[in-house]
């Protein structure tokens, strides 16, 4: 590539921690399907930080696979998912939970998070039996698809409300490290299994070649899952590959030192952004940026780097957004922000 990429979180391959692991165990024969000891010991990992001995963890290769599995295996024919209207299920993944047949009720919502108004508000309105889809599960993204994080009060709320309804709460964690290592952030990784029903901690975005690791507090919904995953193709014969990632990202506090490291690098980029007095559509609080720049700025721009054109504003200013990750560039971000702050 000959320009710079803030284009996603995921256009590197792995940490070297992780190449390193999977080169000098390359050889080490290991049994198949996720019950190989490097799988083992990722599930004990996960769950010490949890503090849950007890739950159900499974590796699968990507995002929209882990939310397709969840909610296909959650969900009877006739039940539906509420979802912000922002949600990657309802954007960015083709229709696939509906291929799975199921109903996306789409809520419009503020900085992509839903609230528990949302919720009764779509309980309201999906209610003339048996004429509509039952809504059955609620979800979330943390962070969400306009970089927003959830405080631990909104996160029990939603709970409480899905509770009280008889709802699932999902949380999909493809951001969730840099969502737990953000500034404002309060709720941990126990909280989020303590107020969901299931969720997942996203490594592809994280530092990992592949993976995702899919946690389901609520043991109704645990039962029967490996069958669910095979079945959707999602059970890989070397599963080992999934599980050493996990092993060496928590492992010595990695999976947070490099969600850190992504947040910070995006927010010396919003920071540049704003003295150079230009306006954000959302404040940075994980690693997404979404500047609002002159379209002649942002065509400058492109000459070196590659990023997304979010929404065009009018005939003069377009929203981008820019992306940082556990391998930024440092140096790339300061030639970035020399160019944010010529133009200011």
């Amino acid at each position: 590539m000959t320009k710079y990429s803030f284009l996603d979180d995921y256009s590197e391959g792995c940490h070297p921690k992780i190449l390193e692991a999977l080169s000098s165990t390359n050889y080490i024969q290991q049994t198949a399907y996720g019950n190989d000891e490097y799988s083992q010991q990722a599930r004990k990992l996960i769950c010490e930080q949890l503090g849950r001995p007890e739950l159900a963890v499974y590796f699968v290769a990507g995002g929209t696979l882990a939310n397709i599995l969840i909610v296909s295996s959650a969900l009877r024919s006739h039940e539906a998912v509420i979802a912000a209207s922002t949600g990657h299920i309802v954007l960015r993944e083709t229709g696939a939970i509906e291929a799975v047949g199921h109903k996306i009720i789409s809520v419009d919502s503020t900085n992509g998070k839903l609230d528990s108004q949302d919720i009764e508000t779509a309980l309201a309105a999906n209610s003339h039996y048996p004429h509509m889809a039952r809504p059955r599960l609620v979800y979330i993204s943390n962070a969400t698809e306009t970089g927003t994080i959830y405080c631990k009060a909104e996160l029990q709320g939603l709970s409480e409300t899905c509770r009280k309804h008889g709802l699932y709460l999902m949380l999909d964690g493809a951001r969730l490290g840099v969502a737990l290592s953000a500034t404002k952030n309060d709720p941990g990784l126990q909280d989020i299994a303590e107020l969901t029903d299931v969720f997942w901690i996203g490594g592809t975005k994280a530092g990992a070649l592949l993976g995702e690791a899919i946690v389901i507090p609520n043991a109704q919904l645990a039962s029967d899952f490996s069958f669910h995953i095979k079945q959707r193709g999602g059970l890989l014969a070397k599963g080992r590959l999934l599980g050493l990632q996990f092993v060496q990202l928590f492992s010595d506090n990695l999976f947070f030192e490099l969600s850190h490291y992504a947040n910070t690098m995006a927010q010396k980029i919003s920071n540049a952004v704003i003295k150079a007095g230009f306006s954000l559509i959302a404040e940075t609080e994980s690693n997404q940026i979404f500047p609002v720049l002159p379209n002649t700025l942002i065509d400058s721009l492109k000459e070196d780097f590659d990023f997304y054109i979010w929404e065009k504003v009018d005939d003069d200013y377009s929203v981008i957004r820019l992306v940082t990750s556990w391998a930024t560039n440092e140096e790339q971000v300061d030639n970035f922000i020399s160019k944010i702050l010529a133009s200011g």
